[in-house]
């Protein structure tokens, strides 16, 4: 299946770009593309899974616009032509 992976802030850096097109296999689901990218991408190793396959704090990953942390979080199934924007965790203000 062929996804459309977005990046923003500290992790379009690592990543180089804003946007990847991208394919994967037909049963893969969020943490099945974030893991790919955490072993493809040095600057994003460790920085949207933790050890046991859950996202990392604070991080918000949509799929099509929507938080996958009220879907099934790392589980949720991704499917043809569907949009992964991943954002760091932010903080900030006074």
């Amino acid at each position: 299946m062929d996804l459309q992976l977005r990046f923003f802030a500290t992790f379009r850096e690592a990543v180089g770009q804003k946007t990847l097109d991208r394919e994967f296999e037909d049963d893969s689901t969020v943490g099945d593309v974030l893991l790919a990218l955490e072993s493809e991408y040095n600057g994003l190793e460790g920085q949207l899974l933790d050890d046991q396959g859950d996202l990392q704090p604070n991080l918000n990953i949509l799929k099509n616009g929507r938080e996958v942390l009220h879907m099934n979080g790392p589980q949720t199934a991704m499917e043809d032509g569907d949009t992964l924007s991943i954002f760091p965790p932010v903080a900030g203000g006074t």
